[in-house]
């Protein structure tokens, strides 16, 4: 069959030739047990390593704050020159805005002070200057403060975010904004990554014409090569396109291998079923290993892992929806334990259904679906050619084999935001 021809109603029609399906959680399993991740490191700028995958532990050799230092604008006050509740005017002795160390707070009087600015020794306190009333202009200028003010009041203590020596990110993580923030917040300008997954790609199907071209009769667009183009770029791959491939075996063989040479992975659409011109599971057989074949799963049932040489190989369904839905399940985790992350499973919601799921499926189902008014609601087309669906969604809906729902019943929802799907 074609690189769009696999369609999951074949299945339902016994072309399973009595084999058992493989549950996802076993699936799962076999394909994490066997994405080794890579060693090769190396380093780089902060700014370059948006989304990347830390190779080390960063600890800070400063402390954060450096100093104690302002967290509001306002005045800088000795709480032993305020105490009780009598209004007193203080003098204002200097002023210090941020970055600069000013001298001694004395007795008796106040500094103007603003947020971040370090905290002048002998002061023990902040007043902001919204409860202060300034009185007279230039030397001669003094403070009306009500007390008492306690001691530490609107101070931010050094080190208290980060402690000199004290670990700041772990390996193993994908590096976000706030991680690049962190680093640079204690000096650190260049970090260790691992270095990017090459994935090797390729389409198997006769009928494919990329978008621009024209249709002829019985053709259409490759939409698998640019959604999955997507989603590895999403996950900070790098991606070696072989386009289109002719729906011959020897053609399918000349293409695995040569992936494979280049590749620390390859993924392919089609040609996974058990049509006449499904090539891919054949080739795979005939020129590497097949460990896994056919899921318990909806959509996206076949699902071919083994290997060409020593890199692995994840042949997804030709569908355009199976292709999505097996990518985020299967294809995400394996890449990202590849890559050298710490964690690989998408966290879930319990959500309350807006629909009812009357009739019981054989198969563990992923169904495109959206969050409204705190509820689940689905695309009402769930075929797996309907892409449409997936651009819809916010998410993916969870329905266990043979299982029923009962409008309001909790269920697992997974949001496109922790499939790296944005």
């Amino acid at each position: 069959m074609s690189a769009c021809g696999c369609d999951d109603i074949g299945y339902e029609r016994g072309c399973d030739n009595g084999q058992k399906l493989m549950p996802i959680d076993e699936a799962l399993a076999l394909l994490l047990g066997n994405a080794n991740p890579i060693t090769e490191t190396e380093k780089l700028s902060l700014i370059e390593a948006q989304g990347r995958i830390l190779a080390e532990d960063l600890s800070s050799t400063i402390d954060v704050p450096p100093h104690n230092n302002s967290s509001m604008d306002g005045y800088a006050v000795r709480s032993t020159d305020l105490v009780g509740s009598s209004e007193k005017l203080l003098p204002i002795s200097q002023r210090i805005p941020a970055g600069v160390m000013g001298s001694e707070l004395k007795a008796g009087t106040v500094a103007r002070i603003f947020t971040g600015a370090p905290i002048p020794a002998g002061a023990d306190a902040v007043v902001m200057q919204e409860v202060c009333t300034v009185v007279g202009e230039g030397v001669d200028s003094a403070v009306k403060i009500t007390g008492p003010v306690p001691a530490g009041k609107n101070i931010r203590n050094a080190g208290e975010d980060i402690r000199t020596g004290g670990a700041i990110l772990k390996a193993g993580i994908k590096l976000k904004p706030q991680g690049i923030g962190l680093a640079a917040s204690v000096g650190i300008g260049e970090i260790t990554v691992y270095k990017r997954l090459r994935v090797g790609i390729f389409f198997t199907g006769d009928e494919l014409r990329e978008p621009g071209e024209t249709l002829e009769a019985g053709q259409i667009y490759n939409s698998n090569r640019h959604t999955m183009r997507g989603l590895l770029e999403n996950l900070n791959c790098e991606i070696i396109d072989l386009g289109t491939v002719e729906d011959t075996l020897e053609a399918t063989k000349a293409a695995m291998l040569k992936a494979a040479e280049q590749s620390d992975l390859v993924v392919t659409s089609g040609g996974v079923s058990v049509g006449e011109e499904d090539y891919i599971r054949i080739a795979l057989e005939e020129i590497g290993q097949l460990d896994m074949w056919r899921i318990n799963i909806k959509p996206g049932k076949p699902l071919a892992f083994g290997k060409v040489g020593d890199t692995p190989f994840l042949g997804m369904p030709g569908n355009p929806v199976s292709v999505f839905a097996t990518f985020c399940i299967f294809a995400r985790p394996f890449i990202l334990q590849k890559q050298g992350a710490s964690e690989t499973k998408a966290n879930s919601f319990m959500v309350p259904a807006a629909f009812e799921w009357a009739k019981a499926g054989k198969r563990h189902e992923y169904v495109r679906a959206r969050i409204e008014n705190g509820a689940i609601q689905l695309f009402p087309h769930q075929g797996s050619g309907v892409l449409t669906s997936t651009s819809w969604a916010n998410g993916l809906a969870i329905i266990p084999a043979d299982t029923t729902i009962q409008l309001e019943e909790m269920i697992e929802f997974i949001p496109f935001s922790e499939l790296s799907v944005f």
